[in-house]
């Protein structure tokens, strides 16, 4: 671009006029800003990674602007397994190949330890496991592993129970009622008294106070957008985040962190009052007996949780364990910020994702009457034998998973991972630029039709031992794998499958005129149904019902 400089106009012995030293610099501001905005745009490029065309500052966030679930599986579909996008001016590589993602997730895990970055998070996000990084992030998990153990989960069973029996009562008077009821909203309040109870040895009782403001606060922790005009600038122009952070924070989220962050720190301060023999051993207490530990914890001790994870464990050990062990212990402790980060995070990301889980399986089982049915006759055998449930025989019920992990499949409420490239490494044959995002699609991944017959479909025979054997264990990931898979996940399985009993050997649930069918979809953040999930209810007269 031509700029007409003060010297030129000398040479013809004209004066620089004050308006065109100000076009210059205005000009060249220009040129500069637009530099600026398409300068990352060759990254994905030069390492051979198919995209959509960018559009300057926005990147292609366009293209995720109503639906990220439908959107990412579209990319996926049209640049292949391996592709990218740019989220404003940052790049992100998509790997939706089986075979790379066991490399990323497991064996090189070491290459990518971290989540994305995301610098615009604030307390008490910025210190959850989820915002955690590198050596803090090991030795904070390390910790938390053994909350989640199978003999604590035993323990939690009668906590549930407490909470199962409200959500029946409730729904007891919908049957009764005879009106179609939006279920999602039940177990909205029902997960969020779960994890209160559980985790924090609090009655909050949300669900005979659906007002309750714990549930109205948490839910405002997923209304989260990049489309805000404020999230923008500050992805595009990152620099502005030290000095004008404080602006990104609207009136809703801080309000939000200032209520979470005082209720975790009363219940603190009333755990530190109470003697020794008076505490209650759950999430809470565990954190809060480290906090000055003189112990050293392994930064080794991470649970193998699923499939995939047990298919690279019965391989040898992985390269990120033997990296691991090569690191010396670190002080089994943890600061106060931290337990506030790790509280927050478990109460806001258990509420949303169990509760939409419970929604989604409520929802195909109520259009799917012969899967229900099948559920029902499963459950009345059970009940026969064994008369109540409990953490061990409850792994009996071999057709309820199934249903549970194929409703996971087709509404994965976490459909998409992200992790940080902290430098330049090659996976199978791939180069993967240092400083570039890395996304698993896991809702591509469930949906694909190379390993799933007819994706579209609800078919939890997908899920006998079988079938699981003959599938590649790295096309479902609805916890993820390795290291960095959902600490939580043995909780939010217990919790799930607890409900369901109790909810199908008591009621059958049927679709009626209010259920939207197919579900509309929310996709900013977790997986979830928009317009809620309407559906009748109707008391069962006896376990023999569904033998009829």
């Amino acid at each position: 671009m031509f700029v007409l400089h003060p010297d030129m106009l000398m040479m013809f012995g004209a004066e620089p006029s004050g308006f065109s030293v100000s076009l210059g610099l205005f000009l060249l501001f220009l040129v500069l800003l637009y530099w600026y905005s398409t300068s990352p745009y060759s990254v994905l490029q030069r390492c051979g990674i198919r995209h959509p065309k960018p559009a300057p500052f926005f990147g292609n966030m366009m293209l995720f602007r109503h639906d990220f679930f439908k959107a990412q599986k579209d990319l996926v579909k049209q640049y292949g397994r391996v592709c990218g996008y740019y989220l404003a001016r940052q790049p992100v590589v998509v790997i939706a190949d089986p075979d790379m993602l066991r490399q990323v997730m497991v064996k090189e895990f070491h290459n990518f330890p971290n989540r994305m970055l995301f610098r615009m998070a604030t307390k008490p996000m910025k210190d959850s496991l989820v915002m955690l990084r590198d050596e803090q992030w090991k030795r904070v998990r390390s910790i938390l592993t053994p909350t989640f153990s199978a003999a604590k989960m035993k323990e939690m069973v009668p906590l549930i129970h407490v909470a199962t029996e409200t959500l029946l009562n409730n729904l007891k008077a919908y049957a009764e009622s005879g009106e179609s009821v939006d279920i999602y909203r039940c177990f909205g309040c029902f997960t969020m008294d779960v994890i209160a109870s559980v985790a924090f040895g609090m009655q909050v009782d949300s669900q005979n106070n659906p007002s309750d403001p714990f549930v109205h606060y948490a839910s405002k922790f997923f209304a989260f957008s990049f489309f805000r005009p404020i999230m923008f600038i500050f992805m595009t122009f990152p620099f502005l985040i030290g000095p004008f952070g404080g602006l990104m924070r609207d009136k809703d989220s801080s309000a939000m962190s200032r209520f979470f962050t005082t209720c975790i720190q009363k219940l603190i301060k009333q755990r530190d009052e109470l003697p020794p023999s008076q505490r209650r051993r759950d999430f809470l207490q565990l954190m809060l007996d480290v906090r000055s530990s003189k112990e050293c914890v392994s930064l080794d001790h991470f649970d193998v949780v699923n499939q995939a994870d047990e298919q690279v464990v019965a391989d040898g050990k992985s390269e990120s364990s033997r990296e691991s062990a090569k690191r010396s212990q670190q002080k089994r402790m943890m600061t106060e910020d931290e337990i506030v980060g790790q509280a927050f995070i478990f109460l806001v990301a258990g509420y949303e994702t169990s509760s939409n889980t419970l929604a989604f399986a409520c929802y195909l089982l109520a259009t799917h009457p012969d899967c229900q049915k099948k559920v029902q006759r499963e459950l009345d055998n059970f009940l026969s034998r064994h008369g109540s449930v409990d953490y061990t025989n409850i792994q009996e019920l071999k057709y309820l998973d199934m249903v549970v992990c194929e409703t996971l499949r087709l509404y994965p409420p976490a459909f998409r991972y992200m992790r940080s490239i902290e430098h330049d490494c090659v996976v199978n044959g791939q180069l993967l630029p240092k400083g570039a995002t890395l996304e698993i699609p896991a809702g591509f991944l469930h949906s694909d039709p190379e390993h799933w017959h007819e994706p579209e479909k609800f078919i939890p025979e997908r899920f006998t031992p079988e079938a699981k054997a003959s599938r590649h264990p790295f096309v479902y990931l609805p916890f993820g794998a390795g290291p960095r898979s959902c600490v939580g996940m043995r909780l939010a399985q217990l919790e799930i499958r607890m409900a369901l009993v109790n909810i199908f050997k008591t009621f059958n649930l049927m679709a009626c005129e209010d259920t939207e069918v197919p579900l509309t979809l929310k996709s900013n953040t977790t997986l979830g149904p928009k317009n809620g999930v309407f559906v009748k209810i109707a008391k069962r007269e006896n376990f023999g019902d569904a033998q009829k």
